[in-house]
């Protein structure tokens, strides 16, 4: 299990509401994103799923125009995918499609294979590999990452065997809790090569998980909390941050 060692402390900023939230994500990233083409680099991006990635999405579409950014010069990625069908509306590609990719004009996307492409989650896996590998991804500029009730990032959930996964950037992931069962996941070693990793959150129905994902605990009990609640094993390089509304922030 590859974990972060070294990293900065967490920084963690509480927004009124899930629209607050939204709007501070997708404003930040903007200006990063603005500033990292201003300084001549093309960055890498790791979008997330769900509810409020869907509403972060929608308001980079509302500021993008503002913004000066080019997304057909951004490289997008995603920390996981689910393996069903190429139209399935699980396919967190396709849920990004339709809330702002296409409407910015960003081109350059990459995601695991869907089950029409490959057979088997474990293709889909490699096939990814094989294009984080041929893109020479070292790290991301920005991951941005959900958090589950239970605590799981990416498709790395707790007690799964992904969680041990070494020495490849992709994992397949099969009897996922949440359904659909079978996934494409980041593993810890790829999550863990970005400069800036943004916890993304909403909700009280996450706060008990984002309160374990930042309590301390004592050296000898980190692994057992890290596999209760797999999230408190990914930290950026240069930071972390921790953007939740009022909700997710109740129990801290």
């Amino acid at each position: 299990m590859t974990t972060p060692t070294e990293s900065p402390q967490p920084l963690i900023e509480v927004h009124d509401d899930a629209d607050a939230l939204a709007t501070a994500v997708a404003g930040e990233l903007l200006n990063r994103l603005a500033d990292a083409q201003a300084a001549g680099s093309v960055p890498h991006v790791g979008l997330t799923g769900g509810g409020i990635a869907d509403a972060v999405h929608r308001e980079l579409v509302r500021l993008a125009p503002a913004s000066g950014v080019d997304w057909g010069a951004v490289v997008l990625w995603f920390g996981d995918e689910r393996f069903v069908p190429a139209d399935s509306a699980d396919r967190n590609v396709n849920q990004a499609r339709a809330a702002f990719l296409d409407e910015v004009g960003a081109h350059r996307v990459h995601t695991a294979p869907s089950s029409d492409e490959v057979a088997t989650a474990e293709e889909s896996a490699a096939s990814y590999a094989d294009t984080i590998r041929a893109e020479g991804l070292d790290s991301f500029d920005v991951l941005m990452l959900g958090l589950g009730p239970d605590g799981h990032v990416a498709s790395l959930f707790p007690g799964h065997a992904g969680l041990d996964a070494a020495g490849a950037p992709t994992v397949a992931v099969h009897d996922s809790p949440k359904p659909p069962p079978d996934r494409v996941s980041l593993t810890f070693e790829a999550l863990n090569r970005a400069q800036s990793v943004w916890f993304v959150v909403s909700g009280e129905g996450k706060a008990d998980a984002v309160r374990r994902a930042l309590a301390e605990v004592a050296p000898a009990d980190e692994e057992a909390a890290l596999r209760a609640t797999p999230a408190r094993g990914v930290a950026g390089r240069t930071e972390t941050v921790w953007f939740l509304d009022s909700a997710a922030a109740t129990l801290l």
